[in-house]
């Protein structure tokens, strides 16, 4: 089983059509899968949006009453992708965003990977349609201001985002009911996820991908300079949480 894990918040104009091309990109596929959304205190009607799918696909929404943020939805998928799963050292989650940016058509890619025997699979994106700068500046250096917080073998794109982990690695970075795999936010929290992964998985792989971001249909959240300077803060609290783990 494939369980796309999908953190929302306020992605209305895109979730939908987001969770029909994964259907066509599994149509081809041949695969099984399961379709896991988080609607993170959405206030622009992605739940009404996501109401008539529910009928048609294999498709599961866990709305938050209150906004816990990317780190807290996507946990909260991943969390459940262990409790739907018997057989976690063949089944994988791929957690990746509704605005577009990460294209359905290179779920198959990140998933044959895992079937070769990979543990953890990165998207390592090639941006296209970006006009800021200031973005791609941060895109590039991120993983410069991590260190030496973060290091993951073969991997450039430590903020990606776009991830495919086999469920029996996620359960190890899960040891007890207390750990929590993200305790920083943004762009950290991408990076502190691959981190924790990365010290449980055997084989970690990178997937080349493109980052399309003329197809988000709303303005960034992002200021680059506020988010340079919380990846950089966030070095230490990454190294911390994963000495504990």
């Amino acid at each position: 089983m494939i369980y796309v894990c999908i953190p929302t918040h306020d992605e209305a104009p895109t979730v939908g059509l987001v969770l029909w091309k994964l259907r066509k990109v599994f149509e081809e596929f041949g695969r099984e899968y399961q379709l896991l959304v988080a609607d993170d205190a959405s206030t622009d009607g992605t739940a009404q949006k996501l109401e008539p799918y529910l009928k048609v696909l294999p498709l599961t929404v866990i709305r938050h009453e209150r906004r816990l943020g990317y780190a807290g939805a996507a946990e909260s998928l991943l969390r459940l992708t262990l409790e739907l799963s018997d057989r976690p050292k063949r089944d994988c989650a791929v957690l990746m965003h509704a605005d577009f940016t990460h294209g359905p058509q290179f779920i198959p890619d990140l998933v044959k990977r895992i079937d070769s025997g990979a543990d953890l699979v990165v998207g390592e994106a090639r941006l296209e349609g970006e006009p800021s700068r200031g973005y791609r500046l941060l895109r590039r250096w991120a993983p410069v201001l991590l260190r030496p917080g973060v290091r993951v073998p073969g991997i450039h794109d430590v903020v990606s985002g776009f991830v495919a982990v086999r469920l029996s690695c996620l359960r190890q970075a899960l040891k007890t009911p207390e750990t929590v795999l993200m305790t920083t936010s943004g762009w950290a929290a991408k990076a502190e996820l691959l981190a924790r992964l990365g010290q449980e998985a055997r084989r970690i792989e990178a997937v080349p991908t493109v980052e399309r971001h003329d197809l988000r249909q709303r303005p960034s959240r992002l200021d680059p300079w506020e988010e340079a300077k919380a990846l950089w803060q966030s070095r230490r609290a990454i190294r911390t949480a994963g000495a504990r783990s």
